[in-house]
């Protein structure tokens, strides 16, 4: 007997050619996740963010939640 496990599929944040502020990209990525019901994601992520140590790895960690485009 198979098990189903429910995977959780990684909205699409329009980031290409918006203002490359760490909190602006973090907000369209948030209110991705949000309006994808996943509202948990979008808190997880913020606090990961704010204790990254480096906009690359912000925009590392916004891209494990989203998919950037």
């Amino acid at each position: 007997m198979k098990i189903k496990t429910k995977k959780t599929v990684k909205p699409k944040a329009k980031v290409i050619g918006k203002d490359g502020n760490v909190f602006n990209l973090l907000g369209i990525c948030q209110r991705s996740l949000r309006a994808a019901n996943q509202e948990d994601k979008a808190v997880e992520l913020r606090e990961r963010v704010w204790a990254s140590g480096s906009y690359s790895e912000a925009l590392s960690i916004m891209g494990e939640y989203c998919t950037l485009h």
